[in-house]
């Protein structure tokens, strides 16, 4: 029997309202702004307000955007669907589909059940050991919440119940709490570390370059590394420290992960194949700028044998919707803010800007841009609608206050991994970790305000004396 499809009306309201105003304030705008650059912002807005309060789900808000755009006559229809061949997008979609093939093979199971039997003798060690699942896995899984929740996550439940650690008895902090606090922040850490580890990265990159900065895999890779291994490091001891678990030695995870592989058996033919279609696709995205290879061809590449080897098949991709709802609201958002680039809204913010910064040092502008940017992510419920809203805004003014666009760009790309550390809805990860109970609420917000803080010292004082050791500026 046929239904209507639920759609909150109510959530209409605040992007309808929005947009509407900004619209009909177009005679109030800025001389030097076109009519076309104001109008363009409208839509915009009141599409990323729309991904936020999601009356029906993102892509059908991006659709709704996408259709304004054309039909008001901001737009051709045309180039409103030129999004739809961005590289940047289509890698995406790729990389599902690479982690498509971690969960059906299994192999990212097996991976995160090898680490806990080398290294699960102490609990420290085995929130190492999930975090080390994590850091192998993010280079060719763009769903830092696919990571949590389909591989990470199920493993820290049944060590958690293998130990009598359970919200529901009031007995979490035995082993639980610890492991799923670590965890979260170890998915922190891998998603600011790889390009590829998360989807906000990419449309960082994919706004980066509308504004003729190019990042590369490797260039963001090596800027990123020594940031990004001091958290892996270091995160889990200051945990432990501040929130230690009440179990410390935990001899019994070494001999479950055991038998968990013995019920696993030897690896077969589809796992193989799939940790050497992986291996392969890591190596050429290391030599994809040195051997003159495009990132997204890459990703092309491993799916095609993924494909070839019959690991996958054309169903597997065809159903696995997290790709192709990614591929329709990213795609129309990248054409969004490159129209307001395009259409002068963007180049007039950041002259403003820049002019009323005149004679501040770059260096100030960009610590409180770092600043704004991480902090108003308690507003969001999400990384990609604040990654869409504000990160080409935000790298504008740094390159027009004098900062080195390369080092802008990364500093704000790195920061829209790091600001998860808010709060209990900043991200999907945020969500499956909180969800269950083990952490209280006040408990999550107070340690990731500390932790937060930690973050953006390394990541953005350390990262920027770092990327000066490397040259990026």
């Amino acid at each position: 029997m046929s239904h209507l499809n639920p759609v909150n009306y109510r959530k209409l309201i605040w992007p309808l309202s929005c947009g509407l105003i900004l619209w009909l304030a177009a005679p109030l705008r800025p001389s030097d702004l076109s009519l076309l650059g104001w109008q363009m912002l409208a839509i915009f807005v009141s599409t990323i307000i729309g991904c936020i309060t999601q009356p029906i789900p993102i892509a059908g808000v991006a659709i709704i955007g996408l259709t304004c755009c054309v039909l008001l006559g901001v737009t051709p229809i045309d180039t409103a669907i030129a999004g739809f061949g961005d590289s940047t997008v289509w890698m995406i979609a790729m990389a599902y589909f690479l982690s498509c093939g971690f969960v059906k093979t299994g192999l990212g199971r097996r991976v995160a059940l090898v680490f806990v039997k080398c290294f699960g003798k102490r609990t420290l060690g085995l929130a190492y050991a999930l975090i080390g699942v994590d850091l192998v896995t993010s280079p060719a899984t763009p769903s830092n919440t696919a990571r949590a929740g389909g591989i990470v996550f199920p493993i820290i439940e049944s060590l958690a119940k293998a130990y009598g650690s359970d919200p529901q008895q009031g007995t979490q902090r035995k082993i639980g709490a610890f492991l799923m606090m670590t965890a979260f922040h170890g998915n922190i850490a891998t998603s600011g570390l790889f390009m590829t580890a998360m989807a906000p990265n990419l449309v960082a990159v994919a706004l980066a370059a509308a504004l003729h900065v190019n990042i590369t895999w490797t260039g963001w890779l090596l800027a990123a590394l020594l940031p990004g291994l001091i958290s892996l490091i270091c995160v889990p001891a200051i945990i432990y420290k501040l929130y230690p678990p009440e179990i410390k030695d935990t001899p019994n995870a070494q001999s479950w992960a055991h038998q968990e592989l013995t019920k696993m058996g030897p690896m077969r033919l589809p796992e193989k194949f799939m940790a050497l279609i992986f291996g392969l696709a890591l190596i050429l995205w290391i030599l994809a700028s040195l051997i003159g290879l495009d990132a997204t061809l890459v990703a092309f590449i491993a799916v095609s044998l993924l494909l070839i080897t019959g690991v996958l098949s054309v169903s597997d991709l065809l159903h696995e919707t997290g790709a192709w709802n990614t591929l329709v609201w990213f795609s129309i958002l990248i054409f969004m803010a490159g129209q307001l680039n395009h259409l002068g809204f963007i180049p007039w913010l950041s002259a403003a800007i820049g002019q009323a910064l005149h004679g501040v040092n770059w260096m100030w502008v960009m610590a409180a841009l770092m600043l704004v940017y991480f902090y108003t992510h308690y507003l969001f419920a999400g990384a990609t609608a604040h990654v869409s809203a504000m990160y080409a805004a935000f790298l504008g003014v740094a390159i027009s206050a004098g900062a080195p666009p390369m080092l802008a760009a990364l500093l704000l790309g790195f920061d829209g991994a790091i600001f998860s550390s808010t709060t209990h809805y900043a991200n999907g990860p945020a969500s499956i970790m909180f969800g269950p109970g083990y952490v209280t609420q006040a408990t999550w917000w107070r340690l990731n305000f500390i932790l937060g803080g930690f973050y953006l010292l390394v990541w953005g004082v350390g990262g920027t004396l770092w990327m000066h050791v490397l040259g990026y500026w």
